[in-house]
């Protein structure tokens, strides 16, 4: 009875679409306002997100700065015809601008050892114990059944826990009379004399063929003799182990490539300035963007109605001025004249916009190089100062996270405030049927009551 009477066939009624319909027009104003109220919350969160995000991005800026490298940066130029053949230099910090004359007389070369010929792989050396000397590493490997032949000494070497110092291979070559014969091959993996290889035996005569001592005796041959590299800087020699050179020219990195007694070419050693305004225009363009965000998600349109996902937050506000307050403000441990951005060539018009004149950095540059520093990196200065700053914003259980987690917190809170209102809904819609059904009945037994009294009637 109560399905039939759901359909509405006692009164004629839509009991589903009416009972449908009083639901909807009870829940939706309820809805709408959670949805509002979600969509304002992530809202935030995403606004939150971006402004982070253009911090993060301004402080990547601001760190190269902070610690003064980024005005100690040099480069070179070789006035070689050939330069890339004979040297390929580089800067680091200390380095300092000059020009010097340069001739590299000599190449250091590592030591090679060549063994006699041996029939293969696997011919018999012999059995007992090797010892090698190469500059400070000494080490020992022990041949007995297991690892006597020419593959097993070659490999002993190589893996031997001691060994920092060798590099042994095996080449297969002609024997002269129309055969071929392996030869095991020992390389020091350093460059120059202090690392020649020693080789010493005791055991079986067999071993005595792979013995090398410094005065070129023993059974293996000198095929590449030790050498140091030799290079002329301003007509004063010097001597390196290396063909990477560290510490001639403080701050220049020298890889050698190319020895040539007599011909001598310019190192030109010179502040990098090109990436010294790279550096800064990062700065410039990521203030600008940080301000673009805050500016965008702080508008208020009062024609349009339109406003910024963050208008009239306080964060938003302490972001901007402190931004801008620690980008203006002079810097008191900056050295004379140059002790502001202003000064030095970096301004902020009236609309907020931070630009560069390069012309008036490159002049601060030339003047005082140690001064534009100052005025980024020094104790008090921009970049020290937007570093603490950003510092409170950013790090982990910072503003933003104490907002985000609000906020999160909040969008909890309207979901079981939406499971709240749909419980509700369901058991308003359960009452709603019961009460339509109970008169979808009633109406049909008074119908069926009339129609009866009707024929009654009819009948009289």
């Amino acid at each position: 009875m109560a399905i039939t009477s759901s359909l509405g066939i006692g009164s004629g009624m839509d009991i589903n679409g009416i009972v449908s319909q009083l639901i909807q027009a009870e829940g939706q104003p309820a809805f709408n306002a959670i949805d509002r109220k979600e969509d304002q919350a992530n809202s935030k969160v995403s606004a939150l997100g971006r402004l982070k995000s253009a911090l993060s991005d301004f402080r990547t800026a601001t760190g190269k700065l902070k610690e003064g490298g980024a005005f100690s940066q040099h480069k070179t130029n070789l006035t070689d015809e050939d330069k890339d053949a004979a040297m390929v230099a580089s800067t680091g910090l200390g380095a300092a601008a000059g020009v010097y004359s340069m001739e590299i007389q000599q190449l250091a070369e590592a030591h090679k050892l060549t063994s006699k010929g041996y029939s293969g792989y696997d011919a018999v050396v012999g059995t007992g114990e090797l010892t090698f000397s190469v500059g400070s590493n000494n080490f020992s490997i022990t041949l007995d059944g297991t690892n006597n032949t020419l593959e097993g000494v070659r490999d002993a070497i190589n893996t031997a826990s001691e060994n920092s110092s060798v590099n042994a291979s095996i080449i297969n070559v002609d024997d002269g009379a129309g055969g071929t014969v392996s030869k095991l091959v020992l390389t020091s993996e350093e460059t120059g004399t202090a690392n020649n290889i020693a080789v010493s035996a005791s055991g079986s005569a067999g071993l005595s063929d792979l013995t090398y001592t410094a005065g070129g005796s023993g059974g293996m041959t000198q095929q590449n003799e030790a050498k140091d590299a030799i290079i002329l800087v301003d007509g004063q020699q010097a001597t390196r182990s290396s063909n990477s050179i560290t510490d001639v020219i403080q701050g220049v990195t020298l890889d050698l490539k190319t020895a040539e007694v007599g011909k001598a070419f310019d190192l030109n050693v010179s502040l990098d300035e090109e990436n010294i305004k790279e550096v800064t225009d990062a700065f410039v363009s990521a203030y600008n963007g940080l301000m673009t965000v805050v500016k965008d998600l702080g508008k208020y349109d009062a024609e349009g109605g339109e406003a910024g996902a963050l208008v009239g937050n306080s964060t938003l506000r302490s972001v901007q001025s402190q931004m801008r307050q620690a980008v203006s403000d002079s810097v008191s441990s900056a050295t004379g004249d140059f002790n502001s951005l202003a000064m030095i060539g970096i301004t902020i018009d009236r609309h907020g916009v931070m630009s560069l004149n390069n012309s008036d950095f490159s002049d601060s540059l030339s003047n005082n190089r140690n001064a534009v520093s100052d005025v980024f990196s020094s104790e008090q200065g921009v970049a020290a100062r937007l570093d603490t700053r950003l510092d409170q914003y950013l790090q982990s259980g910072g503003t933003f996270d104490l907002q985000t987690t609000s906020l999160k917190d909040q969008l909890r809170e309207y979901s079981d405030e939406r499971d709240s209102v749909q419980l509700r809904l369901d058991d308003m819609e359960r009452v709603l049927m019961k009460q339509f059904i109970a008169m979808d009945v009633a109406v049909g037994q008074f119908q069926s009551t009339g129609a009866y009294l009707a024929g009654q009637l009819a009948n009289l």
